[in-house]
């Protein structure tokens, strides 16, 4: 909450004060930037645990300080010797429930500031990457989606609730950090 108050000050006083309430202070800068949100959505159901989480650290790596990759395999550390991920795994963890699955997915792509969609080299329609899309388009968030022209997820709904689309991750990073950077 902030308060206004009127005091008058002489000329000289009101200068400082100024000058004290704009200058560039470490305080006043980390007050003033504040971290941003892309969610990496992308097919994750049939991949080895390596393949899902590779391009999402890739990413990760290159975006600014300031842009925070959140990936949905975060915190599922009991998965990375799985080969062929399944939908869910109820049994190892609530996270991994489909209850789970849908509260966090919706939650991640509710809170970020844009979606970076990897869909290069898919062999097979991603159903949970596909919803995650539409819930951004809902919300009014900008979707970056990475794919070839030849995609299996070339659909006129699907390019329609994209904001861009480009041929690879380098350039959709590129597109996001543009899309979210305050500067």
């Amino acid at each position: 909450m902030f308060f206004c108050l009127a005091i008058a000050f002489c000329d000289s006083c009101a200068n400082l004060l100024l000058d004290l309430l704009l200058r560039e202070t470490p305080v006043k800068k980390q007050i003033i930037q504040r971290q941003f949100l892309a969610y990496l959505a992308g097919p994750i159901t049939g991949l080895a645990y390596e393949s899902a989480t590779d391009w999402r650290q890739y990413v990760i790596d290159r975006l600014p300080p300031h842009i925070v990759g959140v990936s949905p395999l975060r915190g599922k550390d009991y998965l990375p010797k799985e080969e062929n991920l399944k939908e869910q795994y109820p049994e190892l963890h609530p996270m991994s429930t489909e209850d789970g699955i849908m509260t966090r997915d919706f939650f991640d792509v509710h809170r970020a500031d844009a979606l970076l969609v990897n869909f290069l080299e898919a062999t097979r329609v991603s159903i949970g990457t596909v919803m995650e899309i539409s819930w951004a388009h809902m919300l009014r968030k900008p979707v970056v989606v990475v794919m070839e022209k030849d995609n299996i997820h070339q659909h006129p709904m699907l390019r329609k609730a994209s904001s861009l689309i480009v041929p690879s991750l380098d350039a959709g990073i590129d597109l996001v950090d543009r899309l979210i950077s305050p500067a």
